[in-house]
């Protein structure tokens, strides 16, 4: 049965609900929802496994108020409302389910409000910017929407060297940027070009070029460009995925990294054509599990 998401503008004229149905909702969000991992899979330890599910239910109701098809405004008031449910949150006050079961998560483990914080400011970049200029202002947008969530992750499971905080950063970077070039055609839809545009200009490759969806020269040498440098930075993070101390993490760390390389991996040997969206499947899961076990 799919999760149904009490609308922004609703959840407060509702009861508090109980923690039991709370959890249950966003254990349900997560695992009806993942993208190319499962989240809260079994790997994590299984008195960690409600304590994910929540981050990523803030995260993923978030992420759909910024794609709602309503005015940008209302957009952005509803993730205003988000963030001031996460501040009655952190004083047990919370109201919408997500929010009731992350208190328990803040109760128990204390994570810094920043982070979560600094995910509600990417959402709304996401209202207000649908194109970037630099590379460098493209990861100031993953420092916000994609680093908090590793943060938080290592967070939960008790780690706070500031070694593993910069490898994960590298990893939760090139992740997003992965999830980029692999959705190209779902953002164009949407507006939205996160391709750099210095990059776009260097290559010859214009909008019009990307919305006509024919792989020309220019995009192939481009994404070549942008694929390479994103394995770049997997490889920056990848001493994470063999530091960690705990061997559940370590290894849903390298099942995520081999994961993202492999839809790299997808996009290269498919000519670099990035308008016939690469997917993992079931078989790319199996063959990884070897892998990340015995020759990572």
């Amino acid at each position: 049965m799919a999760v149904e998401t009490p609308h922004v503008d609703g959840w407060r004229a509702l009861a508090r609900p109980s923690l039991a149905y709370a959890r249950a909702y966003t254990m349900r969000l997560a695992r009806e929802h993942y993208e190319n991992f499962p989240v809260a899979s079994l790997l994590i330890p299984s008195h960690l496994r409600q304590h994910i599910a929540n981050i990523y239910a803030f995260a993923r109701i978030a992420d759909d108020i910024a794609d709602e098809r309503l005015h940008d405004d209302k957009r952005l008031d509803a993730l205003s409302e988000w963030e001031e449910e996460l501040g009655a949150a952190y004083e047990g006050k919370g109201t919408h389910p997500v929010f009731v079961a992350l208190e328990e998560t803040i109760r128990e483990f204390l994570p810094p409000k920043e982070l979560f914080l600094d995910l509600i400011k990417a959402f709304k970049m996401d209202v207000v910017q649908t194109r970037y200029r630099t590379f460098d202002e493209l990861l100031y947008y993953c420092r916000h929407s994609a680093n908090p969530v590793g943060r938080l992750v290592l967070h939960i499971f008790g780690y706070r060297r500031e070694d593993w905080y910069t490898y994960s950063d590298y990893i939760c970077t090139a992740l997003q940027l992965t999830n980029f070039w692999q959705d190209i055609t779902v953002d164009l839809e949407k507006g939205r070009i996160y391709i750099p545009g210095e990059d776009m200009v260097n290559f010859g490759v214009t909008e019009y070029d990307l919305e006509k969806g024919v792989p020309t020269d220019g995009i192939r040498r481009l994404m070549e460009f942008e694929v390479q440098r994103t394995e770049e930075m997997f490889m920056k993070g990848k001493r994470l995925c063999l530091e960690a101390p705990d061997w559940r993490l370590r290894l849903e760390l390298r099942l995520t990294w081999l994961g993202g390389m492999a839809i790299l991996s997808k996009i290269s040997k498919s000519g670099y054509n990035i308008f016939k969206r690469p997917a993992l499947s079931r078989w790319d899961f199996a063959r990884m599990i070897p892998r990340a076990i015995f020759a990572f």
